[in-house]
């Protein structure tokens, strides 16, 4: 979704790009669209995107690799299609939205390629990281909130929703708990780029809590 292409905005020299990241079911999506909607108040141009997906090209890729008949996709030719995906995203509207002085908001970003196919698949870290590298354009967001859940917990409601679940969410949940031991790991190496949430907490709550770490940046 690409929001204010039409009306003025806040330019922010530089842009400033913003990436959500956590294990599925962790309500980052949600977080997403409130600060978009709060940003977009405040006058900023807001671009939103997801991983994988945010183009025509890349949501074509999305569904391959969310779709449930495509188990025997081995972890190598996953996480190429998923830096095919964001090698388009990034320069079809994270790059352009960067130059324009955007805002950009993505549901997922790199990170989650380190964290799903490197420690949860168990795919080489540094050849992932040469791989985002490649495929980001040497984009790197300049925050990333992590919205930390207890896999359990993150079960329980993927259980308790009657939705559709893709591929990578019928995983086992020892698939999970690497992932998510991935993603702290990740921002344990970058604290000055992660800001951790624990998604646990009211909704509401949260959304103040991003929505003020982002102003406090930007304003």
């Amino acid at each position: 979704m690409n929001n204010n292409r039409d009306r003025k905005y806040k330019e922010i020299p530089g842009g400033f790009f913003i990436s959500f990241e956590g294990i599925d079911f962790c309500g980052k999506s949600t977080q997403v669209k409130l600060l978009a909607s709060k940003l977009d108040k405040d006058g900023y141009g807001v671009i939103v995107v997801r991983e994988p997906g945010g183009t025509e090209i890349s949501e074509k890729i999305r569904s391959i690799l969310l779709d449930n008949s495509n188990r025997n996709l081995i972890p190598e030719a996953e996480l190429l299609l998923y830096e095919a995906s964001r090698a388009q995203l990034t320069r079809e509207l994270i790059a352009p939205g960067i130059k324009a002085g955007k805002i950009i908001l993505s549901d997922r970003y790199f990170d989650s390629s380190t964290a799903y196919q490197g420690y949860g698949r168990g795919l080489d870290i540094e050849s992932i990281q040469k791989i985002n590298l490649l495929a980001s354009s040497g984009i790197k967001p300049n925050l990333t909130f992590l919205f930390d859940l207890d896999p359990e917990i993150a079960q329980y409601r993927y259980s308790s929703l009657p939705l559709f679940k893709d591929r990578l969410e019928e995983e086992k949940i020892e698939f999970h708990r690497r992932v998510r031991q991935g993603f702290l790991k990740i921002a344990s190496a970058e604290p000055q780029r992660f800001k951790i949430i624990p998604a646990d907490d009211d909704i509401i709550n949260i959304s103040k809590i991003i929505y003020s770490a982002v102003t406090d940046i930007i304003s």
